[in-house]
């Protein structure tokens, strides 16, 4: 039997002044058209010394990795060009000849600021930002890092927190959402972070077992009684309602509600507990339990 050994590909660094977003998405978007390419990709992000381009350079050096860097600063840029040629380390300079073609045609001074589209356009990135998080902490994914939310939903199923977790999202709020299950023990995390940033959704049994009466018909379920059992369901909300007197949650009801009604309700307790710096609320709170 002929065993052959897989070499896997060299790896490619995106230096970066910022956060290496713009290169990184260059260099993807040309990697998409080599279907299972496997070549790995690292940012290398808040480049400012040459200490950081040195040490970024002995590792490309090390795995014959190749650099693609989108420093905007002229010496910076340079010095990472000099030190790959003296180092024998393949470079592309994603920046370097539009840089240099509009220094020679535009009588302006360039600002030399990483990451100025990004900040110029924060709130678009925040919104890209706020949803990848809420699509990465549904439904109880990745309880440890609950802290980072910055409003936490939880409920039992079909209580509508995915629907209202993306609306908020939409608006650049970083949520994440918790089910409630039967015979499961909530995540520790829930009760860890600042119970001022959580909320409970309470629905009326007839109009949750109506809301599950059509995910089983979805899913051509007939079969599992417990789940729109009104006397099951009736306990299993009232398990809700002490989870979220333990917590010292703040409870929402949701029934016969849409979304917008109950987002803004939401946002409301969050402006009256917390100070406003632009979008954002600063807790004082820094996630620790109140004595």
């Amino acid at each position: 039997m002929n065993y052959q050994r897989k070499i896997m590909p060299a790896p490619i660094y995106v230096v970066s002044g910022g956060r290496g977003i713009a290169g990184n998405n260059l260099v993807q978007s040309l990697l998409i058209q080599y279907p299972e390419n496997k070549v790995p990709v690292t940012i290398v992000s808040q480049v400012a010394d040459e200490d950081q381009i040195f040490d970024v350079v002995m590792k490309a050096k090390a795995d014959g990795g190749l650099i693609a860097h989108t420093m905007v600063d002229p010496e910076l840029r340079g010095k990472v060009n000099e030190l790959c040629e003296e180092f024998g380390v393949s470079v592309v300079d994603l920046m370097g000849k539009l840089a240099d073609y509009l220094d020679e045609t535009l009588d302006v001074e360039p600002l030399q600021h990483p990451g100025l589209y990004r900040e110029l356009n924060h709130q678009y990135f925040d919104r890209i930002d706020s949803i990848e998080f809420t699509l990465s902490h549904d439904d109880g994914m990745s309880p440890q890092r609950l802290r980072e939310a910055e409003i936490i939903l939880t409920g039992v199923s079909r209580a509508g927190k995915t629907p209202l977790s993306v609306y908020l999202a939409m608006y650049g709020w970083k949520v994440a959402n918790v089910p409630l299950v039967p015979g499961v023990p909530p995540p520790a995390e829930l009760f860890e972070v600042d119970p001022q940033r959580v909320f409970g959704l309470h629905i009326g049994a007839g109009q949750l077992i109506a809301h599950r009466q059509k995910r089983l018909q979805s899913w051509n379920n007939h079969k599992n009684e417990s789940y729109v059992d009104q006397r099951a369901v009736r306990d299993e909300i009232r398990k809700a309602m002490f989870v979220f007197d333990r917590g010292n949650f703040t409870m929402v009801n949701v029934s016969s509600k849409p979304i917008e009604s109950t987002a803004n309700e939401i946002l409301n307790f969050m402006s009256k507990r917390f100070q406003y710096g632009g979008r954002k609320l600063e807790s004082p709170y820094h996630g620790k339990k109140e004595d």
